[in-house]
């Protein structure tokens, strides 16, 4: 049997679309963990296999969620010939840097993938992951997680031109991630959403950045200045005291803020309150909120509805979908590629900032 026809795509309704995920760290275990959820609910998906070089977590992984487990691809994708059985799609959960050779030798199988953000190290890496989604006709979705936060998605039909962001990331450290910086771990769920949501290519870029427990940038400050003058300011920390994750934006006769964990999104008039800063509105956004989301000083304050889910779950339902349909992903890899410019674009500006300054 061909490689390429280990995959016989199965979109009708019903028939199970056969999955790996590559990866039985933090992430892989996540995404393990939702499929084997949808499986045992239902949804038309069955676990298949688990591949990891390490040999501990991947037997950890094999016992917690009853999969079938591979040190390679390779091994993964003889099995599935020799066995006559079909791998469909996969979730890339591996650390950063092998995202493109995990890509290449799974769509050159004909399997579609989920892979984690950032899409890649490189712009090079990225580029060659679009042209093999391409040539093979494959359905690759980038995992930027809070596109499928219930907030992010109540707040798209309320949008009016935004002009001014204020988003904070902020997070304790932990020994995860730490192949890649601040930006390109925490601050691209921010830039991904907030360029999708001004809808305007970005004009400048200033940044400042500085490591402070890894060798690689852990806190950082961004300004960017998009083709319509809209500005937004960018601040993400992974070695915070505390966990903060909110975006708050302005447009005409409106202020929003949105809380990503707690899935939570308030609503401004401020027609009524010429004269006021953010920092005054933001202040009293956070006590009416507290309060009940009753109206105060003649402005009108409301809690936007948010029908609360996983993001996770939501993102691999979608990302299912798209590969039962074959339709384009909400996520494209496209987008994932712009997301990655933008952020090697931003290091770029940290670096210029530090040689400037001497740091």
């Amino acid at each position: 049997m061909p490689e390429a026809a280990i995959s016989e795509q199965t979109t009708g309704n019903g028939v199970p679309l056969r999955v790996a995920v590559v990866g039985a760290g933090a992430f892989g275990r996540n995404h393990l963990r939702v499929y084997r959820e949808l499986q045992q609910g239902g949804y038309p998906v069955e676990l298949t296999a688990v591949i990891d070089p390490n040999e501990a977590a991947r037997a950890a992984a094999e016992a917690k969620f009853d999969v079938r487990g591979f040190a390679t691809i390779e091994a993964c994708m003889a099995a599935a010939r020799a066995e006559l059985k079909r791998v469909d799609a996969a979730s890339v959960c591996v650390p950063t840097v092998h995202h493109a050779a995990c890509a290449r030798a799974l769509m050159a199988c004909g399997i579609d993938l989920l892979i984690e953000k950032p899409l890649a190290a490189s712009l090079a890496d990225a580029d060659e992951i679009v042209a093999l989604a391409r040539e093979h006709g494959r359905i690759v979705q980038v995992g930027h997680l809070e596109r499928f936060n219930p907030a992010v998605r109540a707040v798209r039909p309320l949008l009016n031109r935004p002009m001014f962001f204020e988003v904070h990331r902020l997070s304790v450290f932990t020994p995860r991630s730490l192949d890649v910086d601040v930006v390109l771990d925490l601050m691209i769920h921010d830039l991904d959403i907030v360029t999708k949501l001004v809808g305007k290519p970005v004009r400048e870029v200033r940044a400042v950045g500085l490591p402070v427990l890894s060798k690689k940038v852990d806190i950082a400050n961004v300004r960017l200045e998009f083709g319509n003058g809209c500005v937004a300011n960018f601040t993400a920390s992974r070695v915070s005291t505390e966990r903060v994750r909110k975006m708050r934006f302005f447009q005409p006769h409106q202020y929003l803020s949105l809380d990503f964990a707690r899935q939570d999104l308030l609503m401004i008039d401020v027609s009524a309150a010429a004269g006021m800063d953010m920092a005054q509105m933001a202040a009293l956004a956070e006590a009416a909120a507290k309060a009940g989301g009753h109206p105060s000083m003649g402005m009108e304050l409301r809690k936007v509805p948010v029908e609360a889910g996983e993001p996770l779950r939501l993102e691999i339902e979608a990302f299912l979908e798209a590969v039962r349909t074959r339709n384009q992903p909400v996520v494209t890899v496209e987008d994932g590629r712009a997301a990655l410019a933008l952020a090697l674009d931003i290091n770029a500006s940290i670096a210029e900032h530090a040689r400037r300054t001497g740091l």
